[in-house]
């Protein structure tokens, strides 16, 4: 290596942990060139997080006329499988292979399924579009082959998140792994970054052709991105295997211990308030911005960039303090107070003219609600970790998991219906036509006042055993 090379490496070397978001997560054991590379499989993640909660949603309301209802619905379908992660979680713990693997099986089958859900999706949105011979079918069949894929992508999305983080947490040292799964959402945060700017970009010039082409691209590089970050990633422990039989197989037991911890059920009821509360309205931002700010396909697209942006920056700040010793609730209580002047960012830019730029506010609102998620998910998180039982990592990440994609589901259902009920009785003017996203925004508001109720004890505890001089297991 020539001495400038050697230089520029040396450089990097000292500002990657400083400025690079849980890059000090990084061991000689586990390089961060390895770390990144198994994150590669929270990118196909937010690759589909944002085409169901982003570009799909708003062209099906918008542009194919599907009732919000419907598709609020069909993206909330992966709340069937949500309680699932845990079960998904408890089994990938003590699977027996006769290769010895314990994770690579459910993230193979994961992957499958998430693919497989992207290979129908273009076929039900052609029913949808009524584009050549299906404008001769019945609607229902799109709409039930539509809502058949985001099922099935669900699925894929639930386990092979639950698995590839408890994969990450095996390869990492306790100390680091909190770091390690901050590291992951991090990148799911940049998938969600770069696939939404991507797909603006094709999707300036909208057609259902050009949309087809784009799931169909995103079901490859899926397939290409989750088989690069497992790829040598789990050793074939025999030893691991060995130790695993004598490990209860009860699934009752295990969740039993879990749940008996301190505040356990506390904590998930908060988990599900404020996660309630950042994703009403991911169903409803870009019909909003569609209908109300009469915002284009890629304008709109680019809000998610948005608020994968904030969500960035949240877990990014989250990362430098808590690695300080903040209280991890006290993180995540700043991070529902930033989520209330975001709200109210979102519903004040209706009522601007044009002169007054509504798309900036818009735009301002839903960076500061990513912000206020990124907050709240990262001290959520690192609680749910420090809390978690010996040997159950993956059990601990899947019940974390499990409420928090429940409670998003349950949210954006509820927020398609409650914005076709109020719409179908406001007045037809421009107010009553914001009436339906208005009320769901101020719904959202109280659950955030909800969710800071809810960790007050949490708070008041951790404060009561630092002063005692007692450790703290958030």
């Amino acid at each position: 290596m020539n001495p400038v090379s050697r230089k520029v490496m040396q450089v990097w070397a000292e500002l990657g942990p400083r400025f690079l978001p849980f890059a000090d997560a990084a061991t000689p054991d586990l390089p961060l060139s390895r770390l990144l590379r198994l994150s590669l499989f929270q990118v196909s993640v937010g690759m589909s997080l944002v085409l169901l909660v982003g570009t799909l949603n708003r062209v099906m309301i918008v542009e194919l006329n599907v009732p919000a209802s419907i598709v609020g619905i069909m993206v909330s379908l992966p709340l069937l499988f949500a309680p699932f992660r845990a079960l998904i979680g408890f089994r990938s713990d003590i699977h027996k292979s006769a290769l010895g693997w314990r994770r690579v099986p459910f993230l193979y089958k994961g992957t499958m399924v998430q693919f497989g859900g992207l290979a129908i999706l273009p076929f039900a949105l052609l029913v949808l579009s009524g584009s050549g011979d299906a404008g001769h079918a019945p609607a229902w069949i799109g709409q039930a082959a539509a809502a058949l894929a985001f099922l099935l992508i669900g699925a894929g999305v639930h386990t092979t998140q639950t698995v590839g983080l408890a994969l990450a947490t095996d390869l990492a040292t306790p100390e680091s792994r909190p770091k390690v799964v901050g590291l992951m959402y991090t990148m799911l945060m940049f998938g969600m970054i770069a696939s939404a700017i991507i797909f603006g970009m094709l999707l300036a010039e909208f057609s259902p052709g050009r949309l087809i082409q784009v799931i169909q691209g995103s079901a490859v590089v899926t397939i290409v991105l989750n088989g690069i970050a497992v790829w040598k990633q789990e050793s074939r422990g025999q030893a691991r295997q060995a130790a695993i039989k004598e490990i209860s197989t009860s699934f009752r037991k295990s969740w039993n211990v879990f749940i008996s911890g301190d505040n356990a059920m506390r904590r998930l009821v908060a988990v599900g308030l404020g996660t309630m509360a950042f994703s009403m309205e991911d169903v409803l931002l870009e019909p909003y911005g569609g209908q109300i700010l009469h915002l284009s396909v890629g304008d709109t697209t680019k809000l998610t960039a948005a608020l994968a942006i904030g969500g960035l920056l949240g877990f990014g700040l989250a990362s430098r303090v808590l690695s300080r010793g903040a209280d991890p609730f006290r993180m995540a209580s700043a991070g529902a107070l930033v989520g209330i002047p975001a709200f109210l960012c979102v519903i004040l830019a209706a009522s601007l003219s044009a002169t007054l730029h509504p798309a900036l506010l818009f735009g301002t609102g839903t960076l500061l609600i990513g912000f206020g998620a990124g907050l709240f998910g990262h001290g959520t998180l690192t609680a749910t970790m420090n809390a978690a039982p010996k040997d159950q990592a993956g059990l601990a990440l899947g019940a974390w998991g499990a409420v928090q994609a429940s409670a998003a589901g349950a949210a954006i259902a509820l927020g398609g219906i409650l914005r076709d009920v109020v719409s179908a009785f406001a007045p037809t003017n421009a107010w009553g036509a914001a009436a339906g996203y208005n009320f769901v925004y101020c719904l959202e508001l109280l659950l955030l006042l909800a969710t800071l109720v809810t960790m007050v004890p949490l708070i008041r505890r951790r404060d009561t055993l630092l002063m005692q001089g007692q450790p703290s297991r958030s």
